[in-house]
């Protein structure tokens, strides 16, 4: 066997491109080259000295002065020449991995053994392969140099907002599928229902890709991962950044691009329990004069554990770029199919103590009800830095959704038998299609100035503008307790008899049809002043919007600001603090005049302060922050009713909510071979102004709808390099809670275990979800439908192969 060659932090990249790793020759066994920070950042950029591209980072991120990166970096300041400020800041791959990685510019150290080495990788050759086994995960594939959810790409310790990141390879080492399985690694957020989740006490739906808005999963469909780089999830209010949403935080999928730099693929398969079965492949190719392509596609087939309840899921991905140096354009192109058999599923209901009623494998649902996806999007982005120190970026999305559903809905449970148990459910066939074409347009400029050697300047001028032309047809019918013709039957908790139902037999009503209008448009001016280490960003926002439901129509004007600080207290800890806005307009169907509308939209804002480090060159990295978010302007009932005398009950937004709490998240290798994540989150979200009477949707006394107290999510990998193997456990944890309805949504803690061989191109994954088959609820929705009942023990079997 050859000797082992150790990279350090900034020659990481050499693990995952291996056009550059040729040359770069491992020598005999009696000696391993040295390679220090500077040389492998060349390695990548021999003659054109092009920067490094980060991972879906813009090209605005190349425009932070390199005095004022020093700062940040002093390792690396004795490495890199500064240029004169006038000349702006041209900064190569070596300069640009040591503006980003302090650690990086350090000496690497020369070993002769993999698992005496701390920083770095091991890279074994065989006769017949080369297996690379990466050591230290969290510091090189759990780790992003930079975040771009604040629309300024910015290295997490000198940000004051607080974003989590998952990491394309986070992703694949813990097996994930679908934005459900990554909640664990985000402190603060659970399940709600479908793909909404709590986040910070509050319900949150709302996904952007690429920074915009254009969810391609209309309605009730759970987001996939198969063409996502990578997630991020910005915490809090964002109203200056992003426009109107949910003051819980925000998602935003990093969606995969072709690259010009390399070519490479990956065909995979897979296997498990519930007849499931399926495959991916991905191709990336260079063709030469700046341009690449990438082409993906993934197919999933799989039972689900409820009674006639299965998945098919085909997902087409293609894009090609052009990057000839100054401006770089990325057009893509993306299908998404899915047919959901005996949707939707609502859950299964309990007892007052927060029980299943029957099994958790029940389905209200009749083998021949469906829900079914099918969406397209097209994305096209622009990059250009015209001269030293201005970048500018310009996207535009376009989707278009149809999603359909035929379905049985549980209306109501009742005791069929007269023996004082509730064994039976009334159904309501619905009959429903929704329809949503989409237009988003964003667009940013970064100027970024050096205006002495301590002192830089970075100003951001942006807008977004979004479209949405929403249709919806339904139509419903329900049954009653007992079995009648041109009826829905009802359904059996113990017994469920499927197929005595027939929705060609029903006697329907003619469909009611809803259209629905919307806009939303935004200017943004958003400052970052570095001094030293101290480094304060303050920024506004205006926006306009207009919403048409069925000719009722709103209009509006909001202003919202943000303010940050943000001290490097060392090279390897930051403390920092924010103050934000946020503003969400109310619901198209609450702004009935008869009611007393139109009514001005929800308010919201957030005061947090915490610290961020990684130490150790980035071994461990971690966040501790404390907040408070305070929402207002929330509609309820009017206590004086139906003031009008009109027929209407009258609202009137006077109610006030307010989330306390505190996060803590760590990804840390404890040795090279060994690596964890952590994520906790405590919240106490209560009610704190309201109408005397109740009426918060959501609410339960004081207390919100599946909002826990405590939330803990972690996983662990060990790996053995001499052998390829890797094994690999993780746990959520999801305290008490209550269903809307006021039902206990019992606490629980689940856990997974995973087993993965490597040998050259070859990667192996077991994994077993709910290794100890848990009954559980993952959150709970209203009496009549239940909870929703968490996943029993399932296990799969993925093979894949790169090139």
């Amino acid at each position: 066997m050859r000797g082992y060659l150790s990279i350090g932090a900034a020659a990481v990249a050499l693990l995952h491109a291996p056009a550059a790793a040729k040359l770069v020759e491992q020598g005999e066994a009696d000696r391993s080259p040295q390679i220090d920070a500077t040389a492998s950042g060349l390695l990548h950029a021999p003659a054109s000295a092009e920067p490094v591209e980060q991972a879906g980072a813009n090209l605005s991120s190349h425009n932070r002065a390199t005095s004022v990166a020093s700062l940040h970096a002093p390792a690396a300041a004795g490495q890199v020449k500064q240029r004169d400020a006038g000349q702006g800041p041209q900064i190569g791959a070596a300069g640009a991995a040591l503006r980003n990685a302090p650690a990086a510019a350090e000496p690497v150290e020369q070993h002769q053994t993999a698992p005496g080495s701390q920083n770095g990788a091991s890279a074994i050759s065989h006769d017949d392969a080369d297996a690379i086994v990466v050591t230290g995960r969290a510091q090189k594939l759990y780790r992003v140099e930079e975040t771009s959810s604040g629309k300024l790409d910015t290295p997490p310790l000198e940000s004051s907002l607080v974003i989590t990141t998952i990491t394309e390879q986070l992703i694949e080492d813990q097996g994930a599928r679908d934005a459900q399985d990554l909640y664990r690694n985000i402190s603060g957020v659970s399940f709600f229902s479908y793909a909404g989740v709590t986040a910070r006490g509050f319900r949150q739906e709302e996904i952007f890709y690429d920074g915009l808005r254009g969810d391609p999963y209309a309605g009730f469909s759970v987001p996939q991962l198969f063409n996502v780089q990578r997630v991020e999830f910005l915490k809090g209010p964002s109203g200056m950044l992003y426009g109107p949403g949910a003051p819980g935080g925000l998602f935003n999928y990093i969606t995969k691009k072709a690259q010009a730099d390399r070519f490479e693929g990956q065909v995979k398969a897979i296997a498990g329990t519930e007849d499931r079965w399926g495959g991916s492949a991905e191709l990336n190719v260079p063709l030469g004069r700046g341009f690449a392509a990438r082409g993906g596609l993934f197919y999933e087939d799989r039972g689900t554990f409820r009674f006639n309840a299965a998945s098919r899921t085909l997902i087409a991905d293609g894009g090609v770029s052009f990057d000839p140096g100054p401006i770089r354009v990325d057009i893509q192109a993306t299908r998404y199919d899915q047919e959901l058999d005996a949707n939707r599923i609502r859950g299964v209901p309990v007892d007052d103590n927060g029980k299943f009623l029957t099994d958790r494998r029940w389905n209200h649902n009749e083998p021949g009800d469906f829900l079914n996806l099918e969406s397209d999007v097209f994305q096209m982005r622009i990059e250009a830095e015209p001269f030293d120190g201005l970048s500018l970026d310009a996207t535009a999305r376009y989707n278009n959704a149809v999603e359909v559903q035929n379905y049985h809905e549980p209306r109501g449970l009742f005791d069929s038998d007269g023996d004082g148990v509730i064994d039976a459910s009334i159904r309501e066939f619905r009959d429903q299609m929704r329809t949503q074409e989409t237009w988003s347009f964003g667009g940013n400029a970064v100027w970024a100035t050096q205006l002495s050697d301590t002192i830089g300047n970075r100003v951001l001028a942006g807008f977004d503008h979004f479209i949405s032309d929403q249709y919806f047809q339904g139509r419903s019918l329900r049954g009653t307790t007992q079995a009648t013709p041109g009826l829905p039957n009802p359904i059996s908790l113990f017994d469920p008899q499927y197929g005595l139902s027939d929705p060609a037999t029903y006697e329907q009503g003619p469909f009611n049809v809803t259209l629905t209008e919307g806009t939303r448009t935004g200017y943004y001016l958003l400052n970052e002043l570095t001094i030293g280490r101290l480094i304060l960003t303050g920024g506004i926002r205006r926006d306009s919007f207009r919403d048409d439901a069925d000719g009722t129509v709103f209009e509006d004007k909001e202003t919202t600001y943000r303010a940050g600080a943000v001290y490097r207290i060392t090279d390897d800890i930051s403390a920092f603090g924010q103050y934000a806005t946020s503003f969400e307009p109310q619901s198209a169907s609450s702004q009935n005049p008869l009611a007393g509308g139109p009514f001005a939209p929800t308010e919201g804002d957030i005061y947090e302060g915490g610290l961020k480090t990684a130490l150790m060159g980035g071994r461990i990295q971690s966040s501790l922050s404390a907040y408070r978010i305070r929402r207002t302007n929330i509609l309820q009932t009017d206590p004086r009713g139906d003031i009008g005398d009109d027929g209407v009950d009258d609202l009137v937004s006077i109610g006030e909510i307010t989330s306390k709490g505190i996060e803590f998240d760590l990804a840390a290798d404890i040795t090279p071979d060994w690596v964890v994540t952590v994520a906790y989150g405590y919240n106490d979200t209560r009610i704190t102004a309201d109408n005397g009477g109740g009426g918060f949707s959501n609410a339960v006394g004081d207390r919100f709808a599946n909002a826990p107290e405590h939330q803990l999510g972690f996983w662990t990998r060990y790996q053995f390099p001499m052998l390829g193997l890797a094994a690999a456990v993780g746990g959520d944890y999801v305290s008490s809670r209550v269903s809307i309805d006021g039902q206990p949504v019992n606490a629980y803690m689940v856990f997974d275990a995973s087993l993965i061989y490597e040998t050259g191109p070859i990667r192996a994954m077991v994994r077993v979800d709910n290794l100890f088959d848990k009954t559980y609820a993952a959150s709970g929705f209203i009496s009549r439908t239940g909870h929703f009942p968490g996943e029993p023990r399932s296990a799969f079997l993925e093979i894949g192969y790169r090139f």
